[in-house]
């Protein structure tokens, strides 16, 4: 049997994409989910397929173990596969991380910002990334993992990126429930960042706000429109794991899709998309260029982040103060022919501080 998506992943994330493809399939689709947990693996495709019977779709899951952390395995896996599409959900660095305050790493993660997880996000991306260019076949790759700021790094990394899924979408698709209105009605460029504020009260909201446009006009005041959206603390899981499954879906049948998505094409932060002819590209507001949108995302990370500038990485703001306190060198940033010795680093100083109690 062919295998039309590779989900690549067991955690939450992943979960949540093959829960939602069985309860929403219309038409045929065989997805693949890979990992190396085994009991989880087990658990992801029973569930998965008692699901799909459960709804009555015509989908189909199966299971395949896989440590991509080992040397050969990712290419391995997408030989035997042959995947059309792969969904990369995996990573070293969960993304509970945001709602921890336990440990040193979980301290530096909230003093620089989520950019600090970057490199570790970017390691199983990169292998997958890898073996798929190495196989030399036409496959659409999805990157799950931080993908506002990973996407770039692959592109530069001379990889084909389609685009992550959730962040913007937790937003867009948010505010279209609280206006009540189909999602192809609201558009907006909105950057991961822009999350934060919108787990806080009402009443503690401040500063720069995506920008939306209902029917085309756009909204004068977001905070007060959407007042009465309130994010959980946590990783939204809900609605950014399931805002990927319409369109891998759509792309599986040869489909058109309208929507929202982080990094497409590698470009910084999240835009309103459309699917045509197995392509994803910007279905932007009237009115609005694609360099005054690329230029509204990608002010957040130069002001504090991870940003990619030709051949190099370069830390900002107070992503760079907050890394110097405990490596010089690495808020220094990195070329990107030396991203993953750069990442072997980052890992090594995220399982200390991860091993050591906050203060």
């Amino acid at each position: 049997m062919t295998t039309d998506i590779l989900l690549t992943g067991t955690g939450g994330f992943a979960g949540r994409i093959a829960f939602d493809i069985a309860a929403t399939a219309k038409e045929p689709v065989h997805v693949t989910v890979a990992g190396r947990n085994r009991d989880r693996l087990r658990w992801l495709v029973t569930a998965g397929n008692g699901r799909a019977a459960l709804f009555g779709t015509p989908a189909r899951f199966a299971a395949y173990e896989a440590d991509l952390l080992a040397d050969g395995v990712p290419d391995a896996m997408i030989a035997a596969l042959a995947p059309k599409i792969v969904a990369q959900a995996a990573s070293v660095q969960t993304s509970q991380v945001i709602a921890s305050r336990e440990s040193r790493w979980a301290r530096l993660v909230a003093d620089g910002g989520l950019a600090i997880t970057a490199p570790s996000q970017a390691l199983l991306s990169i292998r997958v990334a890898e073996a798929i260019t190495r196989s030399g076949r036409a496959i659409s790759f999805f990157n799950c993992g931080f993908p506002d700021v990973v996407n770039g790094l692959i592109r530069a990394l001379g990889h084909g990126i389609v685009s992550g899924f959730g962040n913007i979408a937790i937003l867009s698709n948010a505010f279209a429930g609280h206006e009540g209105i189909a999602s192809d009605r609201l558009k907006m460029l909105a950057h991961y960042q822009n999350l934060a504020t919108f787990r806080q009260a009402p009443a503690e909201r401040s500063g720069s706000t995506p920008r939306v446009f209902v029917d085309g006009a756009e909204v004068a005041d977001v905070y007060a429109r959407y007042r009465d959206v309130q994010l959980t603390r946590e990783p939204a899981i809900e609605l950014s794991g399931a805002s990927g499954v319409p369109l891998l879906l759509a792309l599986a049948a040869g489909k058109a899709w309208t929507g929202h998505v982080p990094g497409p094409n590698g470009l910084p932060g999240g835009y309103p998309v459309r699917l045509e002819g197995g392509a994803l590209v910007l279905d932007l507001p009237d009115g609005v260029t694609e360099a005054e949108a690329v230029a509204f995302n990608a002010a957040y990370e130069a002001n504090g982040g991870m940003v990619v500038e030709g051949d190099d990485v370069i830390f900002t703001g107070k992503t760079r103060e907050a890394l110097a306190r405990y490596d010089a060198a690495i808020s220094g940033g990195f070329a990107v022919a030396d991203t993953m010795a750069a990442i072997d680093r980052f890992e090594a100083l995220r399982a200390s501080l991860s091993r050591e109690a906050a203060a």
